[in-house]
């Protein structure tokens, strides 16, 4: 998982940046205090997150060319995804420890960004092309100390190599995730490049430093994100939270409202700065931001397909309907919520309105993946 943490509060959240004016670099450079903290020298380059060792790589290019003479009929990131072996047991989940491709390699161990960075790494060696996805999945609460995590979920896809002389009847991308394929299948998924996925690195790399104390490692991770990704929103949470810990509440609430230059609704933004200015009985100034809060919370489409969502895996069908509708209401043109109502009322008996729900569904999704799965499971509803 990729954690985020709220409470002395820090949320290590993947957002996009709005289209509001965006601060200088002189501006960002302003909010770092690098004579409050030491400089902490274990903090790795970002090519380093990448880097095997040359007794992996050997281990890694043996393995594959044994697994070519055995079976000439199998792609490069076919045989990537049965060797990662995810979903199996090939490596072993452990939340709340980021680590490099290399530590991973050794340990068979880590949370998804590990497993995302590993995968990467050998599909640069085996000359595999790979899409990094930030997984919007419901939020799981984790609490740590004086600090409670949100944590949130990566994986990433293998692309079969290029070839305009041979034809594959399996040329397709393969999911590699910790999760089940149809775990993570109905979430919302955005791309990502992969400075994001550095930038995300530092700033999970950084939650664990704080939760440890260890405030000098936590800020030069955060500064390190930051110089990789300079708008990136959860990074500047993370530094104020971090300054909140020290004592340097002035401090905070300047990158908080800097961040909020960048995305003024954002949700942990708000949320983090609300929580400091009722704390400091700024009572007025609390009032101002939590009503902004409430409203964007209000006019996001996706606070009720979330409330949707958890209404129909506690089996609540007909509030999940009534959540779904309200989504719809906001945004007619999203697929996912058209195809919520689809399983809802799947799920009630009423295949009628199932089926239309789902070719609505399917009008609106592109021709991606996602418009194969719909079409599938039209077909599977139509032969029922």
């Amino acid at each position: 998982m990729l954690s985020r943490l709220i409470g002395a509060v820090l949320l290590l959240l993947f957002c996009g940046c709005s289209s509001t004016p965006v601060p200088s670099k002189m501006a960002l450079g302003s909010l770092f205090q690098d004579n409050q903290f030491k400089e902490a020298g274990n903090i790795p380059e970002p090519a380093e997150l990448f880097a095997l060792p040359p007794e992996a790589v050997q281990l890694l290019r043996g393995a594959y060319s044994r697994g070519a003479l055995m079976s000439n009929q199998e792609l490069a990131h076919e045989w990537l995804a049965d060797y990662i072996h995810a979903d199996k047991g090939g490596f072993r989940y452990q939340d709340n420890y980021t680590r490099t491709a290399a530590e991973t390699f050794h340990d068979r161990a880590g949370n998804c960004m590990s497993l995302v960075i590993l995968t990467a790494a050998m599909a640069q060696q085996l000359g595999i092309e790979v899409e990094f996805r930030d997984v919007e999945v419901p939020p799981v609460w984790d609490r740590q100390g004086a600090f409670y995590l949100v944590n949130g979920h990566i994986n990433l896809k293998l692309y079969p190599p290029k070839n305009n002389h041979v034809f594959h009847v399996t040329e397709r991308s393969i999911l590699v995730d910790f999760l089940p394929e149809r775990a993570v299948r109905s979430y919302k998924v955005n791309k990502i490049s992969q400075g994001t996925v550095v930038a995300m690195y530092y700033n999970n790399a950084a939650a664990e430093a704080l939760i440890n104390e260890n405030w000098d490692l936590a800020y030069g991770l955060l500064k390190k994100s930051l110089q990789q990704q300079s708008l990136f929103i959860p990074a500047l949470n993370s530094l104020a939270v971090l300054y909140r810990a020290r004592g340097m509440e002035q401090m905070a609430e300047r990158v908080y409202r800097y961040a909020l230059m960048l995305e003024p609704e954002n949700m942990t933004t708000l949320y983090n700065l609300a929580v400091m200015l009722s704390s400091q009985d700024r009572l007025d100034e609390w009032a101002e931001v939590h009503k902004v809060l409430e409203l964007a919370r209000i006019r996001n489409p996706y606070y009720y397909y979330d409330m949707a969502q958890q209404a129909y895996m506690d089996s609540q069908y007909d509030e999940a309907l009534s959540w779904y509708r309200r989504a719809i209401e906001k945004a007619d043109y999203r697929h996912e919520f058209y195809f919520g109502l689809s399983r809802t009322y799947w799920a009630k008996g009423d295949s009628d309105r199932a089926k239309s729900n789902l070719q609505k569904a399917l009008a609106l999704a592109g021709d991606g993946e996602q418009k194969k799965r719909y079409q599938a499971k039209l077909h599977a509803m139509e032969g029922h």
